[in-house]
């Protein structure tokens, strides 16, 4: 099972307090992995659960927050975790709800990507793993900035992967289903949107923060040096509805 050992590389996920973010930074802990858990306030039930590690605050309100960490230290795994959401129809949203989803979903994460290539591509080696959405792929309603960020991650993902897999890096995105986190709270506790969602998903239940963590996992180890620019659905075959 080497190839799905982190044993030896460190990895920076952001976003790590709770949900996605945490059981990717568990999973990748429990995987061999250093860890280093990122988020705007400090991770301490993140690094409670994990095997080692630190936390750091890194607020992507700036998105060029990220931009020294990665000539402190060499970091060879890269998770853009880190998002916000902001809702309302399309008619009344605001510049300033556009403007911020914009600028911590999207624009943050092509430059943390960024300053993390800047180290890592002489070094020949380097995995990203961007979270994107199955927003990427569909329009939703009343998340105008977020469906556009999300089909951005998605673009980018395949950009970066073009420029940079001839260099060693290994750069795919994750689109997580319905799945089981804060963010989900009221779907979850309306039963009526609950089963109609359920009753779409092949798999037939809410998907759990640790099966992104998993896939996290696939894409950050030695399994996956071929795979490049891929958008990896984790939806219970949401999708393939």
């Amino acid at each position: 099972m080497n190839a799905f050992s982190l044993s030896g590389r460190r990895a920076l996920v952001t976003g790590a307090n709770t949900g996605i973010g945490q059981a990717i930074a568990v999973a990748l802990s429990q995987a061999g992995a250093d860890v280093i858990a990122a988020g705007r306030s400090p991770c301490d039930q993140t690094l409670a659960l994990m095997q080692g590690g630190r936390s750091v605050m890194l607020d992507f309100a700036d998105p060029m927050a990220a931009r020294d960490i990665f000539h402190a230290e060499q970091i060879d795994i890269l998770i853009n975790n880190a998002g916000i959401i902001r809702r309302a129809d399309a008619v009344d949203f605001s510049e300033a709800d556009w403007d911020d989803v914009i600028d911590v979903n999207l624009k943050a994460l092509f430059f943390t990507c960024q300053a993390f290539a800047r180290a890592a591509l002489p070094r020949g080696y380097g995995k990203i793993v961007n979270i994107a959405s199955l927003l990427s792929f569909q329009g939703g309603i009343r998340v105008p900035s977020y469906t556009a960020a999300k089909h951005g991650v998605a673009g980018l993902t395949k950009l970066m992967a073009n420029e940079w897999a001839p260099q060693g890096l290994n750069i795919n995105a994750i689109a997580p289903g319905y799945i089981e986190t804060n963010n989900t709270t009221a779907l979850r506790q309306d039963p009526a949107r609950s089963r109609a969602i359920i009753d779409r998903i092949p798999a037939g239940r809410w998907g759990r923060p640790q099966d992104i963590a998993q896939s996290a996992v696939f894409l950050s180890a030695p399994a996956s040096d071929y795979i490049n620019g891929a958008v990896l659905n984790v939806d219970g075959g949401w999708m393939a509805r």
